[in-house]
């Protein structure tokens, strides 16, 4: 794809359909994987020896997917150029012992997981989705995308300061979403009604790892559709751009420079540490495997990684207009002025000079404006897979993103434009 070519409206269509269709990591990869065979990639087993064969290829493993492209004529000291996001969001988890209730209402027990804004899931019509396994070990993924769950607010008669002293909810007593009529509440329910929906047979699924989501589509809304509202955008926006990305740039048989990577990995709300979490082994083991299957040394690894530059891009804040005193007072991200540059200089986020300079050489070759986010000194800043990445693996890391409202809520907003901005960017990116 040449640098003149430019991602249009159609990109951010796309993105919400992604989105609708992505309700757990575990569809979000998956819907990744049938996007890269699409264009040509194939999946490589972990446990197969691997070849050093020109093309795309990606590994998937639970909610994590890192696919690459190795061009003709790479070297094994060929560094890398690396896209890393995260395809878990903050939302209530289904628990071991799934079906409760109490005075005549029949529940799920959930479990929160990450940090959300947990008033935006009450009174939402909410879905169920994840991933079943079998007795025989494989596992099946499952999406009851309608109208199933519901967790109820108190009524203001009962709470009659909530208006004046701000809602408080009890993680445990008051997010425990409903889900029909009854005293009889028997295990194993809810699981035989998902075997069901399925196409399973009764007692079939020995394990879950299930979770709620929105039913409510995606849209674009404002007066000239210029936003976009929509779950998951933290951060399925960026695992859509950089899927996007990197089929763009790998269309027919281009001459690269570096070796073009996606990495997306899961648990990033909790911390990273798992085996597809960013703190894991999952990205440093296909790289070196990549190198060492081109007939490269420990010697060619080194140099590969020692080249090697990562942009880890995650959603950020854009100015909030009822809160600007809670913002950097220069430093003032809009929604619509295109992706932001995270800095830190407490290394809450990877970015320092020499990254900097990669990423204007990357919107100045795609003709992509962007921005610059530092947090308000007197807020704790948040964090990425950016600083894990730069120090597990050692490889030169920036953070990235684009700029949204209602971080962490089940529906997030962001400028309809940016979303296709920042993959024109991470296009030019991965071209080097």
């Amino acid at each position: 794809m040449s640098t003149s070519q430019r991602f249009d409206r159609g990109h951010t269509d796309d993105l919400m359909s992604f989105l609708a269709a992505s309700p757990s990591p575990y569809h979000a990869v998956a819907n990744t994987a049938e996007r890269l065979e699409k264009a040509g990639f194939r999946q490589v087993c972990e446990t197969d020896a691997w070849d050093g064969t020109t093309g795309g290829k990606y590994v998937l493993r639970g909610g994590a997917i890192v696919a690459w492209y190795v061009p003709e004529g790479a070297a094994p000291h060929t560094p890398f150029r690396i896209v890393g996001a995260h395809t878990d969001s903050p939302n209530l988890r289904v628990k071991p012992l799934p079906d409760t209730g109490a005075h005549g209402w029949r529940q799920v027990a959930v479990e929160i997981y990450g940090g959300p804004l947990m008033n935006s899931w009450l009174d939402r019509d909410l879905g169920l989705a994840g991933r079943l396994t079998l007795r025989d070990g494989s596992t099946r993924l499952v999406n009851v995308d309608r109208p199933l769950l519901r967790v109820p607010q108190l009524a203001i008669h009962l709470d009659r300061q909530v208006s004046a002293e701000g809602l408080k909810l009890d993680k445990q007593r008051h997010l425990q979403p409903v889900w029909g009529l009854g005293d009889d509440v028997r295990d194993g329910d809810l699981i035989a009604f998902l075997e069901a929906e399925a196409g399973l047979t009764a007692g079939e699924v020995t394990g879950w790892d299930l979770m709620t989501h929105s039913v409510e589509p995606p849209a674009y809304l404002g007066r000239d559709r210029e936003l976009m509202a929509g779950p998951r955008m933290d951060n399925l926006l960026s695992v859509h751009a950089a899927a996007a990305a990197l089929t763009a740039v790998t269309a027919g048989t281009p001459e690269l420079p570096y070796i073009p990577v996606l990495a997306a990995f899961d648990h990033e709300e909790n911390g990273s540490q798992s085996d597809t979490g960013a703190d894991g082994p999952l990205l440093g083991g296909v790289l070196e495997r990549s190198v060492f299957a081109r007939g490269g040394s420990y010697e060619d690894r080194a140099r590969a990684f020692a080249g090697t530059v990562c942009l880890s891009s995650d959603t950020g804040h854009a100015v909030h207009p009822n809160y600007a005193e809670r913002h950097d007072p220069t430093h003032h991200p809009r929604a619509g002025g295109g992706p932001i540059l995270k800095v830190n200089v407490n290394n809450r986020y990877a970015t320092d000079g020499s990254g900097r300079a990669v990423w204007v050489a990357a919107c100045e070759k795609a003709g992509v404006p962007f921005q610059s986010f530092v947090s308000n000194n007197s807020m704790p800043c948040g964090t990425t897979i950016g600083p894990i990445t730069a120090a597990r693996h050692g490889i030169r890391t920036v953070d990235i993103g684009v700029a949204i409202l209602s971080m962490h809520s089940a529906r997030e907003l962001c400028a309809a434009d940016d979303p296709f901005l920042l993959a024109n960017a991470l296009v030019a990116f991965l071209e080097g």
